[in-house]
């Protein structure tokens, strides 16, 4: 069984299927959307000895001809000269315009492939297939795809939509508990955002309760990414709730060193102390957030080996600094958030050092212990 969730595109539109198991249902499920032909399928060194197998045979049967590329794992594959090397391999191949690419993986390699797909002969069709938390809900929907540079996250990039989206929650019982932990700020974030009542639910997330989770978070994904596509209208820039000092983090820690989504969590706490601050929320309304990433195992503590200098110049050089102004995200009730005029650079600095200090320990509320870790078969 799975679920149709509608990405609502005036032009393009397309749809994410959600559903376990259905990993052998991808060559059916792109026949639908593209024609029989060549594709690659770019997929990573963790994942490919897990899944690759049966998305190239589901594939083949179907009447495509795919072509298996793995890159190395993690942060330092997301890079200009991966996406070289990848299209080299491509032209390599064979692969001409009338080709497709096929995601399989998580962030990293669906940013990188949908990249690829953006600038090949052009730009061909690209199909996502996450396999990790954070992309499920949030990184393979939207056509956002990119590389990092060395001056920051995601600066070199495009936008360009996927022709599907297939998300099998089965994928995620494969991921190491701090890989799935990772992804649970994403949804913490779309809770801020847009779904409170989702901070109660994640109290009582069970295994089997998964698969609408992700649905439920990919459909608060489609519905903003269709009301505000390229990111003009200030909706979609909500989606950066917690990420303008999270990529900062990443950048000044060294990829690859905190998790995105454990950056996103520093970032999500920086954000909720400004939203105290500066938007008039409540105390115990951060505190029951910051309870839930703690439930997550999430950090809400800055390394101190981590400098504000090096966060505030990676700061500056995020792509959601338009013209010098800070855009920055906040929330003055939790389902809802804003994008404030009135954040200064003193403030975030106050932002920061308040990641440093140490609090009482606000106390974790969400799923026990034992529900926070890799659920067994």
């Amino acid at each position: 069984m799975f679920v149709h969730v509608p990405v609502s595109l005036s032009k393009n539109p397309y749809e994410i299927i959600v559903g376990n198991g259905i990993l052998s249902n991808t060559g059916e499920f792109v026949a639908k959307v593209l024609p029989a032909g060549k594709c690659v399928l770019i997929t990573d060194e963790n994942i490919a000895p897990l899944y690759a197998e049966v998305v190239t045979e589901s594939l083949e049967l179907a009447g495509f001809a795919p072509t298996l590329i793995t890159i190395p794992a993690g942060e330092k594959s997301k890079s200009l000269s991966s996406a070289e090397a990848v299209c080299d391999r491509m032209i390599s191949a064979g692969l001409d315009r009338g080709a497709f690419v096929v995601a399989l993986g998580g962030g990293v390699v669906g940013d990188l492939a949908g990249f690829v797909a953006s600038i090949y002969y052009r730009g061909i069709p690209h199909v996502q297939i996450p396999t990790t938390v954070v992309a499920q809900v949030d990184s393979a929907i939207g056509g956002k795809t990119g590389v990092n540079a060395r001056e920051g996250k995601n600066l070199i990039g495009s936008f360009h939509q996927p022709v599907l989206v297939i998300a099998d929650p089965a994928t995620l019982e494969t991921l190491p508990a701090r890989e799935f932990n990772e992804g649970m700020a994403e949804i913490i974030k779309h809770a801020v955002i847009r779904d409170a009542a989702m901070l109660d639910d994640l109290a009582g997330l069970e295994k089997s309760s998964l698969p609408a989770l992700i649905a439920r978070n990919a459909t608060i994904k489609a519905a903003i990414v269709a009301e505000d596509q390229f990111e003009k209208l200030g909706l979609r820039a909500l989606l950066n709730f917690g990420h303008t000092v999270g990529h900062a983090i990443e950048k000044a820690g060294g990829y690859g060193r905190l998790l995105h989504g454990e950056a996103v969590s520093l970032g999500i706490a920086a954000a909720l102390h400004l939203s105290v601050q500066k938007a008039g929320l409540s105390q115990a309304e951060a505190d029951r957030v910051l309870g839930t990433l703690r439930a997550f195992d999430l950090p809400v503590r800055l390394p101190t080996d981590i400098p504000t200098s090096a966060l505030m110049k990676a700061l500056f050089k995020d792509k959601k600094f338009e013209a010098g102004a800070i855009r920055f995200v906040l929330t003055a009730q939790l389902g809802s958030a804003f994008v404030a005029k009135g954040v200064t650079e003193k403030d975030i600095r106050l932002a920061i050092n308040e990641l440093r200090i140490s609090r009482r320990r606000v106390p974790s509320k969400g799923v026990p212990r034992e529900g926070r870790k890799r659920w067994s078969s």
